[in-house]
Formats: structure tokens, sequence, C-alpha cells
């Protein structure tokens, strides 16, 4: 796929889908009754409190209207695990993909990393008959939990798989009838210190296996809001002689002069993504394409 059609068209969400914005209060004039009140007063009253990051990943994804009345009790989630562990050794199951989808022949969008899924489900909602979706996950009650989502969406485009994706990556999509065209890493675990880069999700085996199994025009997306894991990430993809970044085949795509996207293509952004700008941090984004043979 050429950059003539665009990454619009490519992820299948028009223009009208751009990351919504926050509900702004109504403008009220004054009354006459509140006119009376002393300039000293007005001075002294509290602003309202600023919503919580938590709050504006509630209503970026309020259209979903998840529950959170779920099967699991209490669900208390372990932020870090450790990917080479032996409890994550073991391959995961390639699906029955006729059972998965109900268009297996459909292109897949891979996640990996997806977190909560709600990135994904977003996505999935609005292209039904457009892409599956499959996210991979190495903490396993999060999978359970974005399993019963789903089944309270009904969607039919989406799944969930516990997974180490270095692991199970090549094999899964491999299986796949139908051609791999997207794959994103977002905001993966940083494993700061330098004896734990090892752990870190994007090395050069699960490169090869993404690059080897994208279809021509097909897209990697990856982004962080961590400089160092950004600029990993982005060294390992720049080595890749079959891909160039977008911004080479789409001069309309902007970039700084570091080349990081200057916005966020998909439409929505992730929950990590939300805390960390929320929290003022800058997010290093880059899409690269895969060429045409």
């Amino acid at each position: 796929m050429g950059c003539c059609c665009g990454w619009k068209k490519l992820y299948g969400i028009g223009s009208s889908l751009s990351a919504p914005m926050l509900p702004l209060s109504p403008f009220r004039p004054l009354s006459s009754s509140s006119s009376s009140i002393s300039p000293l007063v007005q001075h002294q009253q509290q602003p309202k409190p600023q919503l919580r990051s938590s709050q504006l990943v509630a209503l970026e994804y309020a259209d979903l209207n998840l529950s959170n009345n779920l099967e699991l009790g209490h669900v208390r989630i372990r932020q870090h695990v450790n990917p080479l562990s032996s409890s994550f050794a073991t391959p995961a199951q390639v699906p029955d993909w006729n059972q998965v989808f109900a268009d297996p022949g459909l292109p897949l969008m891979v996640d990996i990393g997806c977190g909560s899924g709600r990135f994904l489900m977003w996505l999935a909602k609005r292209t039904p008959e457009v892409r599956n979706y499959l996210g991979l996950e190495i903490r396993q009650r999060m999978v359970k939990r974005a399993e019963l989502w789903v089944k309270d969406l009904a969607l039919d485009n989406i799944y969930f798989l516990f997974a180490n994706a270095p692991i199970s990556f090549k094999q899964l999509v491999e299986s796949y009838p139908g051609p791999l065209q997207l794959v994103s890493i977002l905001c993966p675990d940083p494993h700061f210190k330098k004896k734990h880069h090892k752990r870190r999700v994007l090395q050069k085996p699960l490169v090869g296996a993404i690059v080897d199994n994208l279809t021509p025009g097909g897209q990697v997306f990856i982004q962080s809001d961590v400089v160092e894991v950004a600029l990993d990430m982005k060294n390992q993809f720049d080595e890749v002689d079959a891909l160039s970044h977008i911004d080479a085949l789409n001069p309309a795509i902007l970039c700084d002069r570091e080349g990081w996207l200057l916005s966020n293509p998909m439409g929505i952004r992730t929950e990590r993504e939300i805390h960390a700008e929320f929290e003022g941090a800058k997010i290093y984004r880059r899409l690269y394409e895969k060429k045409q043979m």
C-alpha cells in the first residue's frame, strides 16, 4: 500500500473520529443576585477541583460504557512482571481463528502489551467489518477482565490472549488466515535498570517476526513516554531496510526535528498516554510502513 492512500484510510477511521475533546461547561451569565457578591468574597471562592487522570480516562472511553460490576471480585493487578520468568516461558496456544473472529480473513491488528484493552475495544467498535484486533497481554487478570468486557460489548472482531509476546507472537500471526496489517507497541514496560533491559518486550527476534509477517504496506506504530525506551525501539526499527518512516512517504504527516510524530494517528489515546500527558510528559511516537515488494 502506497502513501497516497493515507494513514487515515489504512486505519479505517474518518477525520471525524479524532480524539474526543472534554465537554466544556456551558457559559452562564451572572444572575442579578450574584452581582451583589463582594469582590473579596468572589476572590476567596475556591476553584472547582481539577479532574484526576483516571477521570480523564473514563471520559475519553465513556462511549464504551464498560461495566465495573464484573465477576472477578476485586482485581488487583501487578504493574510489572518479569517476562523472563519460567512461568511465562510456555508459548500461548494458537486459537481456532474461526471460533475467535466472525471473519478470520480480515486484516489483523496486533497490540503487544494491550493492558486493559480499552484502546483496542474502542477501535474494534468503530471498524467492525474492516479489521480484526488481537491484544496480547502478559498479566492474565487483565486479559480475563477484557474478555468479560468484550462479551458485554458483543464484539466479534476482537480477541484478547494471555501471552508473552516475544515467545508467542511469531506462531500466532503465522497461523492467522488473513494479512497482518498493523502492529502496535505502546508505552511498554521500561525496565529502567540496565541489567533489566533484556526484559524489555522489543528485542531483535520480535522485530524480525513483526517485519517478516507484516503485509506490504502494513504498519508498525510505537510510542513511549520514556525517551530512552522510545529511542531503543526507534533505533531497532530504523535499522530495518524493509521499513520506511511515514513522513518519508507522506510529507503531510508532520514530525519534530528528532523525527517524532507530532500527533497520535490512531484517533484515541491509550490509558498510559492520558496519564503521562496529564503529568506533563511528552509522548514519543513513530509510525513505520513496510515497503511494497
